[in-house]
């Protein structure tokens, strides 16, 4: 094997660059040429004047910037390998939305896996996460700490069954309030629906871009307030910090932080990224040489790989 290069990719202002293909990962700004792991908003952005994405990603995107440019866009499809310079990229899917993709890149014969974000838990929205052989592992470390455990998402959504009451549901729009929808329909079938305007296109893009079929209906005051108490509304963040007096109604809010579980009425751990035991799980199928790690802190990760393995954060441009 050739020598890893440290400053393969590195991370700046913009986003995460390298200078041997030239073009970002995830960057925040107009650049040149940018690959999009996925369509949340603190890694897809618009204005590139070329864009790498997978299908999914792009349809996301659409409906959050009607105006992006069409011709600018180069759908990616999973295990198919295109080459930026002297670097060939290859999309793995990364199981943390639909369309979701880690980013294997192949320099000199060296193999750099970049994740995005990821998960290993089952979701039948998405496609799952695919494992594969890399040199250097670049990943998400948002939960990689080994207090962290994040509990059987059947078990947390059975937290919801037989209360009396209609209940608000908070999550993200994107991947999560689909996966919630997908959940309630197959667990709680007594349970109805509702979601909120803004997460309305995101749940139709599902059901025609998805694998699974998703039963919901749009939310209105009237549906709420009538008929039995068997109603599970989502919202998105605002509008669940906004409701904070909201009366009849159950508070739960669906994330993997134990502060947004504070002052609600049913505490609800779903998270979309790995916590510390599926992170060791994936490095030791990824098998890597060095890990280099971002979106988080990597102290744990260095400490429980002292004197096996190499862990770093991602270096910073110079």
């Amino acid at each position: 094997m050739n020598e890893i290069l440290d400053d393969f990719l590195v991370r700046d202002d913009i986003g995460y660059y390298c200078r041997y293909g030239n073009f970002y990962i995830d960057a925040m700004h107009p650049v040149a040429k940018n690959i999009i792991s996925h369509a949340h908003g603190d890694h897809a952005t618009n204005g590139h004047q070329k864009m790498y994405a997978t299908a999914a990603t792009f349809a996301f995107m659409k409906n959050k910037f009607p105006k992006m440019v069409v011709n600018s866009l180069e759908v990616i499809t999973f295990g198919s390998t295109f080459s930026l310079g002297d670097v060939h990229i290859t999309f793995f899917p990364a199981g943390h939305i639909l369309g979701s993709a880690q980013v294997l890149m192949e320099y000199q014969g060296v193999k750099y896996l970049y994740t995005g974000d990821y998960k290993l838990q089952e979701d039948a929205t998405c496609e799952p996460v695919v494992l594969s052989k890399a040199d250097v592992l670049i990943t998400e470390s948002t939960f990689a700490n080994p207090a962290v455990f994040h509990p059987d998402v059947k078990k947390e959504i059975l937290k919801l069954k037989d209360k009396p009451s209609n209940i608000m549901l908070g999550c993200y729009a994107l991947g999560k309030a689909q996966r919630l929808t997908a959940l309630i329909n197959d667990l709680l079938p007594e349970r109805e629906v509702l979601v909120h305007h803004k997460m309305y296109a995101v749940h139709k893009l599902y059901n025609e871009l998805g694998y699974k079929a998703l039963r919901y209906t749009l939310y209105n005051r009237k549906a709420m307030k009538d008929g039995s108490t068997n109603k599970i509304y989502l919202v998105p963040p605002l509008t669940f910090n906004s409701y904070f007096k909201a009366k009849n109604v159950l508070r739960a809010f669906a994330s993997g932080w134990e502060r947004l579980q504070k002052q609600n009425d049913i505490e609800l751990y779903i998270s979309d990224h790995v916590d510390w035991k599926d992170i060791l799980y994936f490095i030791d199928k990824v098998h890597p040489k060095q890990i280099w790690t971002i979106h988080g802190d990597g102290k744990y990760l260095k400490k429980h790989f002292d004197g096996k393995l190499i862990v770093r954060d991602i270096l910073s441009a110079t």
